[in-house]
């Protein structure tokens, strides 16, 4: 490594990688069936749900290379290694996820005002085998993201989530067409696919732009980190403070802070960094230790330089 890191920018996450192999394998075999299946039933659900599986395809492609990339170790080039990779995969997955939904809509409108004949047997067939596969993916991402925090392979869980509810929605709508003859239901059920599929896509869409943009992530409360950050002994004042997310599970945070001069600054530094880890679980913690004398701050100097001044005149202090 070419330098030094208290933390290691970097994933093993072998489970995850485990349960991803495992997934991409079926998913691939039984994307070709549906699509098989789906173009000699003339199932509009079907092949709706074949469409989802093949983004599934592509989605756990994404996800395996995140995840071989992100066990990299950081470089001169990349500080932070190749975690940021996870987040921008989540992001094209669920991206593919509000495309296909909105795809699925409007084949689904021409469909449910131009009904078309369908082959019931084959589809429940297909629909049925199909119920099987995604119960198993379903639970093998559901128990690795349990185990291993990863937001990549909740990106990858919500695609098959909307999986098992579209091949639910495609025997509903084979047992109905079967007795009923009422060909619009599978538009219908085709169309109450793509919403499910557009909320979760949106939902990992919405999570992976927020950490992309560098957003407070949303468990942490940063006027309770500053307050608390303020009532380290020697710690007068807190500012220029940011907290993001370089993964789904790797924070870091950064503040610049007013210290008394009395105070050895390596021990504020010290106190700040164990109680950050300790409360809030950041690992990753620069402090910058300042002095409004020496270190110009505008006004906003001006006006803490006043408040001490005040405070030292009525013989209090600034910090807690």
């Amino acid at each position: 490594m070419y330098d030094y890191h208290h933390l290691p920018h970097m994933k093993q996450q072998s489970k995850s990688k485990k349960a991803l192999w495992t997934t991409l394998i079926l998913t691939v075999f039984f994307t070709l069936v549906e699509v098989i299946g789906g173009l000699f039933s003339n199932s509009l659900a079907l092949l709706s749900d074949s469409a989802h599986m093949a983004s599934d395809v592509l989605a756990l492609g994404l996800s395996m290379i995140a995840l071989y990339l992100a066990s990299r170790p950081p470089n001169k080039t990349f500080t932070f290694g190749y975690l940021r990779f996870e987040i921008i995969a989540s992001f094209l997955n669920g991206l593919a996820l509000v495309i296909i939904a909105f795809g699925i809509l409007v084949e689904g409108i021409r469909r449910f005002l131009h009904p078309e004949p369908i082959d019931f047997s084959l589809m429940l067939t297909i629909a049925s085998i199909g119920l099987i596969v995604n119960i198993i993916l379903t639970i093998v991402l559901s128990r690795s993201t349990k185990e291993e925090e990863n937001l990549n392979v909740k990106s990858a869980l919500w695609h098959f989530i909307g999986d098992l509810l579209s091949s639910i929605g495609v025997i509903i709508s084979a047992v109905i067409i079967y007795f009923t003859n009422f060909y619009v239901v599978d538009p219908l059920i085709s169309i109450v696919i793509g919403a499910i599929i557009f909320t979760g896509g949106a939902k990992i869409t919405r999570e992976s732009y927020l950490i992309l943009m560098d957003s407070a992530p949303s468990q942490f409360d940063l006027d309770r980190i500053r307050a608390d950050i303020q009532n380290i002994e020697g710690v007068e004042d807190v500012h220029d403070m940011h907290v993001w997310a370089i993964s789904s599970d790797h924070y870091s945070i950064t503040a610049h802070v007013f210290i008394n001069e009395k105070i050895q600054p390596f021990c504020v530094i010290l106190a700040i960094n164990e109680m950050l880890e300790k409360k809030y679980g950041i690992k990753h913690a620069t402090i910058q230790v300042e002095h409004a004398s020496f270190h110009n701050h505008g006004e906003y100097g001006k006006q803490f330089l006043h408040k001490q001044n005040e405070a030292h005149n009525k013989g209090t202090s600034l910090s807690p």
